[in-house]
């Protein structure tokens, strides 16, 4: 039984790193990577859950422009809440979506040399009629933020949902990715503008970034 658990586990980290591979590709060749099963459909359920049960608690915050040294509730700019995923949680689904991260920077590193030793993530939510205008991820106090990452939470998300994900790009037109269940977008951070249209439903994911600090 022991052999087989390890089987198991050697199989999914396995798996995993083909779309560790898969974002890579797609970001060193369109500077976007996008894998369209990042997290599995029973993570994301498990997520989802999580959020909900945040927002129907009241723990979801209203989003703010910058970090703790320069932070305002611009709501002409972004209309989302969030709730942050902490470092110490006994939650299982995040327990799981942060070793997936874990793994991903460790083969960043390996591969890639980035350097990278730290992230942070929180859920989002964009409810009915939410957006966020157009930005980078980046403060302009603090450049530790490397690499930005969003995992989606959404099923059965069609284009009339609205809520796309707009990367600009300055050699060609705009990318609108739908943000479709399972689906992870991977960009870095201080290079790219994108903005979140306007959500016709409730639009959520769990959404941060690879940092150097």
């Amino acid at each position: 039984m022991w052999d087989m658990q390890l089987v198991y586990i050697a199989d999914y980290w396995e798996l995993m790193e083909a779309k560790f591979e898969e974002l890579i590709e797609g970001f060193i060749t369109g500077k976007v990577g996008i894998s369209e099963s990042f997290i599995s459909e029973q993570l994301s359920a498990s997520l989802f859950e999580n959020l909900m049960a945040l927002k129907n608690d009241g723990h979801m915050a209203t989003a703010g422009i910058g970090n703790a040294l320069a932070k305002t509730n611009t709501v002409n700019i972004r209309t989302d809440r969030t709730s942050w995923l902490e470092a110490g949680t006994k939650n299982s689904a995040e327990l799981e979506f942060l070793e997936i991260i874990e793994r991903f920077i460790a083969y960043l590193n390996q591969t890639c040399y980035t350097g990278l030793n730290a992230s942070e993530f929180h859920y989002a939510l964009y409810e009915e009629g939410s957006f966020y205008g157009r930005h980078k991820d980046q403060f302009r106090n603090n450049n530790n933020r490397k690499y930005s990452m969003i995992s989606y939470l959404n099923e059965n998300w069609v284009e009339s949902n609205g809520g796309q994900l707009v990367i600009h790009h300055e050699e060609r037109s705009a990318q609108s990715i739908l943000p479709m269940n399972c689906r992870t977008v991977f960009f870095q951070s201080e290079i790219l503008e994108h903005e979140v249209l306007k959500a016709n439903r409730s639009r959520m994911s769990v959404t941060g970034w690879l940092k150097r600090i």
